[in-house]
């Protein structure tokens, strides 16, 4: 029987060395292992294989929703303390049995992950299963990836006899332990080129790097091995010059520092289309997208209204950020209201945002897609490519509920449905929720012409139609010719 008791070494090794980055997952793996395994043993009840819909009807409330597109607010609207989504990670430890206090835990925390402690404390108040439907059943997904279930096909699993587990690593003292030293010379070179592929991502990867680069000086000085013949190339677009790409580098560890530090309001000015504005944000998390990095930040956007915005780092035209404390009168006065009450933005919610729509711009509204290809490209260029969870295939037949359902405004519905009815009904079709105005998404959908047509939205359509016509007429100009 599973008894494990989730000390920090426990939920570690389930995350294999990441407990910071990945607390509220591992605390939901201990959970779903203890009901698969536990007391419960859910293993002797669940169908082989199985699929999430199982374990999801077991794990929540009836009250608690099961679309699979929606928020966590509409899922957990209908819940109260039963339910499992209401519990806090506080709770769970409180009543987990541990051998010393909830205080004792967060130390040990701290000390293996070096995790900011203000940070941690608000970790304790969330609720670790207060998410959508997609991340848990990511989490089962994880724990095949750990051995704790066995892979039956897509979406389906199947449970370990208890003499299968996988063994839990021993408990680590002080931090998580890089495995380098392991490695051998050719597996060190694998490593390294890819990590030198993608440092500009993330530029303390530079301090594993040449922990590599030492790994390797013995055998080379040695001439014990020469430079493997490189078989395997990483290819991730950046836009930057070297220049620029140091600019943005400063700025990164600016604000990664403020988070090592705590919390805090930031400055700066910003390159728009037309001229440059003074921008007074907190900024929350940051993102590779596209050939470029960006700052999720919250406060006033640069048309002046109150909530979200992706900054561009290379669009920031200040040297260095400016550090503003929360007591000074630049500060807007809402934001200093979150402060105070302890409820500031956080990356959970972005992380959230764009698990409910397609689309880097998480803040934008969201709509309905449908989109129709011919068959053959559908099966080789669409098919089983994972774009977004909300991405998928649909029935033609099904389509016409699914609109009537979605889309509110009935001229446009209206509209949509026209189009559909004169559609052929062996074409792929596909459905899924995007963010409106994302150029992401707009980016993607000029990829996939000429094979791929918008049906719905109509606004994005109207756009895809006017694009290929002047796209059309540079054509039609070298024909008349």
């Amino acid at each position: 029987m599973f008894n494990q008791l989730p000390s920090p070494e426990v939920l570690n090794s389930l995350a294999k060395g990441r407990l910071a980055d990945r607390l509220q997952r591992c605390v939901r793996l201990w959970v779903l292992l203890h009901r698969l395994y536990g007391e419960t043993h859910w293993a002797h009840g669940l169908p082989q294989p199985f699929r999430y819909a199982h374990v999801r009807d077991r794990l929540f409330a009836t009250t608690h929703g099961r679309t699979e597109t929606a928020g966590v607010e509409v899922l957990s609207a209908n819940c109260d303390r039963t339910c499992i989504c209401q519990r806090s990670l506080e709770t769970w430890l409180t009543e987990s049995a541990l051998p010393y206090s909830v205080a004792d835990w967060q130390q040990q925390v701290i000390k293996l992950t070096h995790i900011e402690p203000q940070a941690l404390s608000r970790m304790l108040k969330q609720s670790p299963f207060a998410t959508v439907h997609r991340s848990i059943r990511d989490d089962l997904a994880h724990l095949a990836e750990l051995g704790w279930l066995n892979r039956e096909g897509s979406g389906r699993f199947c449970t370990v006899r208890s003499q299968d587990w996988p063994p839990l690593s021993e408990p680590l003292s002080g931090r998580s332990q890089a495995p380098l030293s392991s490695l051998s010379v050719s597996q060190t070179w694998e490593v390294l080129r890819a990590l030198e592929s993608i440092a500009f991502v993330q530029p303390n990867l530079e301090v594993i790097i040449q922990s590599l680069w030492d790994q390797l000086a013995v055998p080379l000085q040695k001439n014990a091995y020469a430079e493997p013949e490189r078989r395997i190339f990483v290819h991730l677009d950046y836009i930057l010059s070297e220049s620029m790409q140091e600019h943005v580098d400063t700025l990164q560890e600016q604000v990664e520092q403020l988070w090592r530090d705590g919390s805090g309001i930031i400055q700066f000015d910003y390159s728009l289309k037309t001229s440059e504005k003074r921008m007074t944000v907190y900024p929350v998390c940051l993102h590779y997208a596209r050939r470029a990095k960006y700052l999720s930040a919250y406060g006033p956007d640069p048309e002046g209204a109150l909530g979200w915005h992706n900054y561009r780092l290379d669009r920031i035209v200040s040297e260095r950020l400016t550090m503003v404390d929360w007591a000074d009168s630049q500060v807007p006065k809402p934001l200093k209201n979150q402060y105070k009450a302890g409820k500031l933005p956080t990356s959970a919610a972005v992380s959230e945002a764009l698990t409910e729509a397609w689309g880097f711009n998480f803040y934008l509204p969201r709509a309905l897609l449908i989109m129709r290809f011919p068959p053959d490209f559908a099966q080789w260029y669409v098919h089983q490519s994972d774009r977004h969870a909300t991405f998928q295939p649909i029935a033609y037949k099904q389509l016409p509920a699914l609109i009537k359902q979605e889309i509110t405004d009935a001229k446009a519905r209206k509209a949509v449905l026209h189009i559909l009815s004169s559609r052929d009904p062996n074409d792929a079709y596909y459905r899924a929720w995007i963010r409106v105005g994302d150029i992401n998404i707009v980016m993607r959908l000029r990829d996939w012409r000429p094979a791929g047509e918008v049906i719905a939205p109509l606004a994005l359509r109207q756009q895809m139609h006017q694009e290929s016509e002047a796209e059309l007429s540079h054509y039609n100009c070298f024909d008349r010719r």
